[in-house]
Formats: structure tokens, sequence, C-alpha cells
């Protein structure tokens, strides 16, 4: 079989623009060949990011810059809110860095939701809290606007954000929602390979992190800044990644921003609809599902419809397109179907026939 399109949480669909930007000739990570497109670049990301602040580039799959932040921020405790595999895993890597932590869990499916952490927050003693905005694992999206304005009330706790999933495809406005650290990783909304982590911090966040004294070296905020203002990065970066990054910027631009959040909104409703038009029911609790994939139950939840996920995932696959059977705890009672990136209302198209020939040979 030739190419296998990518339907899945991510790594998703790379494009053939993209590649080639990826395949752009080397230039010394010093010199000023890499600055000019690390300065060309900063307006842009700080655009996207709604932020005046510089905007970071670190060579590393998110999780290097979700445990930095840890290192760098946490001197008391951290709030871990926890709501999928992916949010769940903050509390134990924050265990593993020596940091007091504790969790904030609802079940699987369910959003953070502002109350539950005001009421974790009001006892005192949190200087930090972690929360991903999209948790993949489940396609559930909590309210992060709401859960921002509690920085309000508590401005000593310093927020922490992974937007993996979500960055570049719903709007998050880094300054007004009152964010320390926003962080996304480059292969899944942004359409590119993995490698890459794209971060921000606030000025309350790097003063913090001025103030630890073992916060380490590869993830040092504070490196990251001073390099940034120069147009570097504090150890050398996967330029191939910045340029392709550079080529997704234009693309985004190009679209326009406004037009990029409807276009995923639009493509993660009509996924939804599919889904429910054939029988199934969704895994998230209703009004807080992701606009990037759409985590489908298969006889998980009563009254919807039942199927055998693994033999739908091999059939579709027959057919060049891979999906995903489910992750974590709830594995093979669900799939999942990304819409995220490059994906058009044609390409979806594909998708929805696709799994409608896969389900008419099962049955």
């Amino acid at each position: 079989m030739g190419h296998v399109k990518l339907h899945i949480p991510g790594p998703v669909e790379v494009s053939a623009k993209t590649f080639k930007a990826f395949c752009s000739p080397m230039v010394g990570h010093r010199g000023q060949g890499f600055k000019d497109l690390y300065a060309k670049i900063q307006p842009q990301l700080q655009a996207l990011l709604r932020t005046r602040q510089l905007v970071y580039l670190s060579t590393s799959s998110a999780w290097g810059v979700m445990e930095g932040a840890l290192r760098n921020l946490v001197a008391k405790k951290v709030l871990c809110c926890m709501c999928g595999a992916f949010s769940d895993k903050w509390l134990d890597v924050a265990r593993r860095c020596g940091k007091a932590a504790e969790g904030l869990q609802v079940e699987w499916g369910q959003p953070i939701r502002a109350e539950q952490i005001d009421r974790k927050l009001a006892s005192g003693g949190f200087d930090a809290l972690t929360l991903i905005h999209n948790e993949t694992s489940t396609g559930t999206m909590s309210p992060l606007a709401e859960i921002g304005a509690l920085k309000k009330k508590y401005p000593e706790v310093l927020f922490i954000v992974d937007a993996v999933s979500s960055l570049s495809a719903i709007e998050i406005d880094f300054e007004a929602l009152g964010i320390d650290v926003l962080l996304a990783g480059t292969q899944k909304a942004f359409a590119m390979p993995p490698g890459l982590t794209v971060f921000v911090c606030s000025p309350a966040a790097l003063a913090k992190a001025a103030t630890v004294g073992d916060r380490g070296y590869y993830f040092d905020f504070v490196e990251f800044q001073k390099n940034a203002e120069q147009s570097m990065t504090p150890s050398t970066p996967s330029i191939a990644h910045v340029y392709a990054l550079a080529s997704k910027l234009e693309d985004f631009f190009a679209e326009g921003l406004a037009a990029r959040y409807e276009r995923h909104l639009r493509l993660a409703t009509k996924t939804r609809e599919w889904a429910v038009n054939r029988g199934f029911t969704l895994f998230p609790e209703p009004g807080f599902e992701s606009v990037t994939l759409t985590c489908v139950n298969h006889g998980a939840k009563a009254g919807g419809r039942v199927v055998d996920a693994a033999k739908l995932q091999k059939l579709v696959k027959d057919q060049g397109i891979l999906i995903d059977g489910g992750y974590g705890k709830i594995k093979g009672t669900t799939f999942r179907l990304s819409s995220m990136g490059d994906e058009t209302e044609a390409s979806m198209h594909v998708l929805y026939e696709a799994l409608d020939e896969a389900l008419g040979k099962m049955g």
C-alpha cells in the first residue's frame, strides 16, 4: 500500500508545501540567516498567540516544555487538573520532578470547570496549576476563558496551559486570559512534523523562574528569553522545523485567522453530525466537544451503536486512511477522528465516505 492518509489526533497530515519548506538548505543557527528567519516569524507568532511577549521555539516535544514549566515555576505546590490520559500524566511528571503536587480529578469526558479549581485554590498553598485545554485522549475541551478568569482572584498562582491540540484551531488570547505559560507542539493543529514546541511566558513567569535555582538548563525559561531577544534559541534548534513553521504561518495568515478558526469549528461540527447520524454517541460531555478531533463511542455508553473498533480501523486503513482506535483506558471502546490542520470539507468528505463503506461491510 502507498501513503496512508492520517486522520489520527497527531501527528496529522503534512502538506507538500510544508515538507518542501522543511527541506530548505541549512544555515548556521548562530548566524544572521537564522536570526533573520526567527525575527521574520516573531510578529506572526505574537499575533497568533495574541501577545506582546516574545514567543519561544523549543526543539522538543511539548512534554519537554511541560516538564520545564514545572521545574521553572513550582516552588511550593502545583495543582494538576486531570480529565484524561494526558492531563492525568501531569501529576506523575510533577512528582518525578520532585515537586509537591495535588490532582484535581474529574471523570474522563468531563471538562475541568472553574468552580472546581476555585475550591482547590481557595485552600492556599499552591503557586502553580496545570491545565490541558483540549484533552486529546477524550476529545474534550475545557472552558479556558472561564478558568482564566480565576487569575484575577489568584494572581500569585501561575497558570500553565497546554494547548497542544487547540492552538491555531481556536482563538487563544494569551494576555487577556491571564495565562503565564502557553505551549503547543506543532504536529497537531499546526500540521507540521513532530519535534518543535512553540511557547510563551508572562513577565510573572519569567520573574518566578529567575528565583528558582534548580530549573535546569535545556528548558530554562530565563535562557529562552535572553536568546529570543537576539532572535536565537538557547541550544541548537531544528532549523528545518523553523523553515516549516514559517511556511505554515504564511498559510495561516493567507487564510485569515478568523476563517481558520471558523473552518475548524465547521469541520468538527460536521464530523460530530456524521457520527450521530450513523447512530453513534459522542464521548465528551455535551457542549465541551473538541474543535480539532471527535471522540466517538461505539457501545461505551448506553444507546449508542456498537461496532468493532479494531475492525473498523482496519477496513478504513484498507482504503488508505488511518483513524484512531481509542487511547488509554477507553481504547477499544471509542474511536477518534481528526479534522485539524489543513483539512477541508472535501478531504473530510473522503473520510466520511471511507467510514460509511467500512460500516457497510460490517453490517
